[in-house]
């Protein structure tokens, strides 16, 4: 286990943000166009800002891409809330990223699961071992996708020295239930899967949850987290149940609207951070734009 401090611990269990990557029109990365996103997030009180997550397009970012928009974070950040930057894909370029991130000054590194397909529980444990190695002393958060690796494996991730915690992405909370009751009560268990599934997981032990919302309408993400901590599940509800319709566009094509929606929700915000990159679905349906449209307008957003 890591040795993180008092303030990250705190950050942790609160709202990890997943910032979007912009784009230009010639698709060139355009860090500035995070500008108002950060401002919004920081003044609402988003506890964590990460770059490199899923709702960042990362698969779809060259190394370079990936490195410098999470140096672009770091630098607009400017040290008002923790960064946590998102590595992955083969060893070589989790590690690469693991000792880029400790020279840019990022406060911990979330771990992408491989998705490589051939993946064994104990290739993954060595994959792990070798990035945490190269972060030399960073945290780590594990972002789980999969949870088929099965519990005694997930709590041997745990185990690693500078594993800090785990965002748990798989929609299986008393799995993460026991999860949580055989790992060392220090390890950090964050709800992997956004505000809707919050509920579930904060009820089963999680702390916190991930966010693609923030970069829309941070305020309503905070709003939910409070609520949970203070044990007013049917007002988290409520409030969850405003922004259903939000999430579902996102999940919609296998997932492939996921981005595509924050960013569309950009647009009509007047934040335009341009498209999403191929294999994701740009842009929305006009179906789907309209309703869109229709829930922010409904929720005052736009």
């Amino acid at each position: 286990m890591a040795e993180i401090s008092a303030g990250l611990r705190k950050a942790l269990t609160g709202i990890s943000g997943i910032l979007v990557t912009p784009f230009d029109a010639n698709d060139n990365i355009e860090p500035g166009k995070l500008d108002p996103i950060i401002e919004r997030a920081i003044a609402a009180k988003v506890d964590i800002l990460v770059a490199n997550g899923n709702t960042s397009e990362f698969y779809s970012l060259q190394a370079h891409e990936a490195e410098r928009m999470m140096q672009a974070v770091v630098e607009k950040v400017a040290g008002r809330a923790p960064v946590l930057n998102g590595v992955g894909r083969s060893v070589g370029e989790a590690c690469a990223l693991a000792r880029a991130s400790r020279k840019a000054g990022v406060d911990a590194i979330m771990v992408h699961q491989p998705p490589d397909p051939f993946a064994a529980p104990r290739g993954v444990l060595e994959y792990i071992r070798r990035v945490a190695d190269a972060a030399d002393g960073l945290p780590l958060m594990l972002y789980l996708r999969n949870d088929a690796l099965g519990i005694d494996n997930i709590v041997k991730l745990t185990e690693i020295p500078g594993v800090a915690g785990v965002k748990w992405a798989t929609p299986a909370p008393l799995k993460l239930a026991q999860a949580i009751r055989s790992a060392a009560p220090e390890i950090v268990w964050v709800c992997g899967l956004a505000e809707v599934w919050a509920p579930s997981m904060y009820a089963v032990g999680a702390q916190g949850f991930t966010s693609g919302l923030i970069n829309v309408w941070p305020a309503r993400s905070v709003a939910i987290l409070e609520a949970l901590r203070a044990g007013q599940y049917q007002e988290a509800m409520r409030l969850i149940g405003e922004i259903e319709e939000f999430e579902a566009i996102r999940a919609e094509e296998l997932n492939g609207t996921n981005v595509t929606g924050v960013k569309a929700a950009l647009q009509l915000l007047g934040n335009d951070c341009g498209p999403t990159r191929a294999p994701a679905a740009w842009p929305l349906t006009t179906s789907q734009q309209e309703r869109m449209k229709t829930m922010l307008k409904s929720v005052g957003v736009i």
